[in-house]
């Protein structure tokens, strides 16, 4: 484990790459958020339909998966601040890569649930490890660059639309080809592959994110963080976690329920995957705008209509509208914390404040896929459940709107 998480020392100076080439190092650092939650959690959305078939799931089991895998990521949460105190936040997001890559082939192998979820419990812990020293990197990025802040931190965020894209074109693919040659688990070879993506993927962002480690001193420290004054600013992120979830969990299930052929919700997902990538740009002047909740408030109420919207139509041209307007936003919620703690807190308590908020996504996001699919077993189905989704994230909206912006101590 020391070896996997052991960082170089970085090159930093005036001259260095981070200086020099911010957007090189913020798209390799995208590749974090990508393996974090484009291939580690997200890509879930496409297997469960054929893991469910095949294994003979009920709902409350298929959201349990995504549960254990957020209940890794709490866990995760918790232990990244002091595993980036002695390892940096370079060696913890390569480690973690590592990792990640490892956990997710593993379930290639087993059919068994408990062990599945097991596996989906260490791929959450590993996906923290990520995406929370990504996220500080991506930070420490935006103090060398601060007029470009904004649009460097959605490119980092805006990176887990790119592991959803690649996940939309691998996935199908390797269950046609494995089911093809006749294997008895094919979603077993979509693990496998999605996993040596991982490892590819860490390969190619490991030496260009090296470069920012360290980058302004003051931030490699770790500073105190008060929960009290961003009580709103937490509870409106926790419900973010429970809302959001359920459609990233679901929304492939009751697609295919609703008749959607294949390539079509091919398309669908491989079109939000975009447009998580365009959302970098499109809401990177409203983070660097507003200091408070308002970001937050205003991305949670459009993810809530993004959300209901599969719930009540099943019309194609809304339910696509519903795809592109949820990946446009749903990441730049994510990306509206990091912004909310570094325009309030010095930079030495950037990394406290990032795994406080990353922690109370977590639980939310541990309480969001059971509850939904225990919703989803009962009557009105998965339509129910996505109407569930929405309401917390209206919820989350209104919380938000009451964080007040603080003056940096």
């Amino acid at each position: 484990m020391n070896s996997i998480f052991k960082s170089s020392s970085p090159h930093t100076g005036p001259q260095s790459l981070a200086a020099r080439r911010p957007f090189l190092i913020a798209l390799a650092l995208s590749l974090g958020a990508a393996i974090s939650l484009g291939l580690t959690r997200f890509s879930y959305a496409l297997l469960l339909p054929p893991m469910r078939d095949d294994l003979g799931w009920s709902y409350l089991l298929s959201g349990s998966m995504n549960t254990g895998n957020a209940l890794g990521y709490f866990i995760g949460a918790l232990l990244s601040p002091a595993l980036m105190k002695r390892y940096g936040a370079h060696g913890a997001l390569v480690g973690g890569a590592v990792l990640a890559g490892v956990f997710m082939m593993l379930s290639g192998f087993v059919v068994d649930a408990n062990l599945l979820i097991v596996q989906r419990v260490l791929a959450g812990i590993a996906s923290a490890f990520i995406f929370i020293a990504g996220g500080v990197l991506a930070a420490r990025l935006s103090l060398l660059h601060p007029e470009r802040a904004g649009l460097l931190l959605g490119i980092y965020y805006g990176g887990t639309g790119l592991g959803i894209v690649v996940s939309a074109l691998l996935v199908p693919a390797v269950l046609a080809a494995a089911g093809g040659a006749g294997a008895a688990h094919a979603w077993q070879w979509a693990w496998i592959a999605l996993g040596l993506v991982c490892l590819l993927g860490t390969a190619a962002m490991a030496l260009p994110s090296r470069h920012v480690d360290g980058a302004a001193a003051a931030a490699g420290t770790h500073g105190h963080f008060r929960l009290r004054p961003f009580m709103f600013g937490l509870s409106g992120y926790f419900m973010f976690g429970v809302g959001y979830i359920g459609y990233m969990t679901f929304v492939i299930a009751l697609l295919k329920e609703q008749g959607m052929s294949a390539a079509a919700i091919t398309w669908f997902y491989a079109m939000l995957g975009l447009a998580v990538i365009a959302s970098s740009r499109i809401w990177a002047g409203m983070l660097d705008r507003f200091k408070g909740g308002q970001s937050l408030a205003i991305l949670n109420g459009l993810l809530g209509v993004a959300t209901v919207l599969p719930a009540l139509t099943a019309v194609p041209v809304l339910v696509f509208a519903s795809g592109l307007m949820f990946g446009a936003i749903f990441l730049s919620a994510v990306a509206s914390t990091t912004a909310l703690v570094r325009h309030n807190l010095p930079n030495h308590a950037w990394s406290a404040g990032i795994s406080a908020f990353t922690t109370v996504f977590a639980l939310g996001q541990i309480i969001g896929p059971s509850m939904i699919g225990w919703i989803a077993d009962g009557p009105g189905g998965l339509q129910r459940g996505l109407v569930y989704s929405a309401l917390a994230l209206f919820a989350g909206a209104l919380l938000a709107s009451r964080q007040k912006a603080l003056a940096p101590a």
